[in-house]
């Protein structure tokens, strides 16, 4: 039975993870524990040591001690610093959703999304992560082909021959009338 592309958001894919942590162990330089793949990540401080190899010095104070505070703050700063580097707003996650297991798909994701960033910025020479995001496609229009554009009327815009209001009954009250 062949794996649907089309996956059920919550559902975690242990396929998915074991790439997203070799990529984050390449990018860091670390070999990691053989435990489960969030427990690597829950301080934040594997995270913040791994946007700072993708742009050096972006997280000025990594915090390696301290309570649960201190490793939120990581976390917190980690993604902070995935927007700051581009990773759309819309593939991070919130911290915790890490540090409280609540849903460790959506933190796969992000890291997906981080090592798509990558991509964009040239500077970094390391691997990547997932498919290589579509180049921009700009195309420039004459004059004369936009303005012969205007004039017809595309085939999404559907049509509304004989559309009238007849049998709408805006503003009217329905009424009950019980026979006598």
């Amino acid at each position: 039975m062949s794996k649907s592309p089309w996956k059920i958001s919550g559902i975690r894919d242990p396929d998915e993870e074991a790439e997203a942590a070799a990529w984050v162990q390449q990018v860091v330089g670390e070999q990691f524990p053989p435990v489960p793949y969030e427990d690597i990540l829950r301080n934040g401080i594997v995270l913040c040591k791994l946007i700072n190899r993708l742009q050096p010095g972006i997280i000025k104070k990594v915090n390696t001690s301290g309570g649960d505070y201190k490793f939120i703050d990581n976390i917190q700063q980690f993604l902070k610093a995935a927007a700051d580097y581009g990773v759309p707003v819309g593939d991070l996650f919130e911290a915790p959703d890490l540090y409280e297991r609540k849903n460790i798909p959506v933190v796969t994701k992000a890291i997906f999304s981080l090592g798509r960033t990558t991509y964009k910025h040239p500077e970094w020479q390391g691997p990547w992560l997932g498919p290589k995001p579509a180049d921009e496609n700009l195309r420039h229009f004459s004059e004369d082909v936009l303005r012969a554009g205007q004039s017809i009327i595309g085939l999404q815009a559907g049509q509304n021959k004989g559309a009238s209001q007849a049998g709408s009954n805006l503003g009217a009250q329905r009424r009950i009338l019980l026979g006598k």
